[in-house]
Order: structure tokens, then C-alpha cells, then sequence
């Protein structure tokens, strides 16, 4: 009788191990998860954020990402000069530039 046990405890052959499939499919869900909750929102963010600095122009008041309140006086190539206060003008980085209080009439 334990032969027979013997035998068949051999002919069963060791466990199979984790399909890899399944890993490389919960791997992707995972990734298409973080996509969908955290990149693309951050994406959308900036082409919004994007689009406003290319329609800001002189006259318009902003406010920087420092906290800084002024209007744009002039407008160069990757800066804009902002009047703060009479007689301070400060340059400002185009990305600086967090938040649109007031368009000019134009």
C-alpha cells in the first residue's frame, strides 16, 4: 500500500507557478488606472494653463505663483513685464503667471 501512495505522490509533479499573463495584464490595468486618475487630468491642466498665457496681452491683471498682483505692461517672448505698483515694474516668467483676475478691454 505505500507504494502505491509513493507512486502517486510522484506521478503528481510539482504545483504550477503563476500564470504570467495574469502578472503582465494586472501590471497594464494598473498602469492604464494611473493614466486615467493622475497623468491625464495633469495633462488636460496644462494645455488649459497653456492656452491662457497665450491669450493673456497688455493690460491684462494677473496674479503670479508667488502671490504677486499686477498687470501686464509689455509682453516679450518668454516673459512679461508686470507693473506692480507706480514706478515698479517686475519681469515675470510666462509660467509664472498662475491666475487671470481681469482681460483688458480691448
Amino acid at each position: 500500500m505505500t507504494s502505491f501512495f509513493t507512486l502517486f505522490a510522484q506521478g503528481q509533479g510539482a504545483p504550477a507557478g503563476p500564470n504570467p499573463m495574469n502578472q503582465i495584464l494586472f501590471f497594464g490595468l494598473l498602469f492604464a488606472a494611473m493614466w486615467f486618475l493622475m497623468i491625464a487630468p495633469q495633462r488636460k491642466k496644462q494645455k488649459q494653463h497653456d492656452a491662457m498665457l497665450k491669450a493673456l496681452g497688455n493690460g491684462d491683471e494677473v496674479v503670479t505663483s508667488g502671490g504677486i498682483f499686477g498687470t501686464i505692461v509689455s509682453v516679450k517672448e518668454d516673459r512679461f513685464i508686470v507693473r506692480v505698483a507706480d514706478n515698479t515694474k517686475l519681469e515675470v516668467g510666462k509660467s509664472f503667471v498662475s491666475t487671470v483676475l481681469k482681460k483688458a478691454d480691448k
